[in-house]
């Protein structure tokens, strides 16, 4: 194997290894997450006209675990690689910044999906959930696993000790996540708030994402492609600059 390869295949083993923890639990919390809110909530709201709450909800789980996940992959690598010493073994390689981005990126995508996959797998028989474009289901959840994977690594390279990596994620990942729509559509709030939810680039993600499942959304998914794609590239340009200038782990 390559370079970059290897190191790719280290990252799918280092979170295949405690699957339980990495794989199994975001599964056991999403279906935690559907039956409560289901229950409480699908007799008394219906999304798009026909469509039901629970139906509306799981396709917001889905990816809010493959975000979720794909953030956690590469920023928890980064920060316990620093902690623990030994991320001076791959420093040592001649691996360009570009490799490492490959790798970490490409296995925080692989275990996102594979969450996702299997929140999918165990859910979809809540309720009768219609796939009306694949496609768009594909595409916004490599590019949001991409997305937040980048970002990901922008946040190892930034935290120094395992409190800062936590504030990152429980100030700005959980939030932005939590207020993109994934429990609720925008449409449902005050035009104030559906303003500002249109700032948050993980609306676009949960919106596109959900549109691949019943052909509506609360906005077009060309629109959400051109946000979600944009945020790509400029998340991904400074994960590459940063790792090209190691940043915080070349001293």
């Amino acid at each position: 194997m390559s370079g970059w390869q290897t190191l790719f295949h280290k990252e799918i083993l280092r979170f295949w290894k405690v699957g339980f923890q990495t794989v199994a639990a975001p599964v056991m919390t999403a279906i935690l997450y559907l039956m409560i809110f289901g229950h409480v909530l699908e007799e008394h709201v219906k999304v798009y006209g026909t469509v039901s709450y629970t139906a509306f909800l799981l396709p917001g789980l889905v990816m809010m675990s493959v975000l979720q996940n794909a953030f956690a992959n590469s920023s928890s690598s980064l920060i316990q690689s620093k902690v623990m010493g030994n991320l001076v073994f791959v420093l040592l390689t001649p691996l360009s910044h570009r490799a490492w981005f490959v790798a970490y990126v490409g296995s925080s995508i692989v275990r996102g999906l594979v969450v996702g996959l299997g929140v999918l797998a165990v859910t979809v028989w809540f309720t009768d959930l219609t796939f009306v474009a694949p496609g768009w289901i594909a595409v916004f959840a490599l590019l949001g696993a991409g997305l937040l994977g980048s970002l990901g690594v922008i946040a190892g390279l930034w935290a120094e000790k395992f409190d800062q990596m936590a504030a990152f994620q429980n100030f700005i990942i959980m939030p932005m996540t939590f207020l993109s729509g994934v429990f609720y559509s925008i449409h449902s709030l005050p035009s104030f708030w559906q303003r500002v939810s249109h700032l948050n680039p993980f609306f676009y993600m949960i919106d596109g994402f959900r549109y691949g499942f019943f052909g509506q959304g609360d906005v077009s998914p060309w629109v959400s492609l051109a946000v979600v794609g944009a945020s790509f590239a400029g998340v991904a340009g400074l994960a590459l600059h940063l790792l090209k200038t190691g940043y915080k782990i070349r001293h």
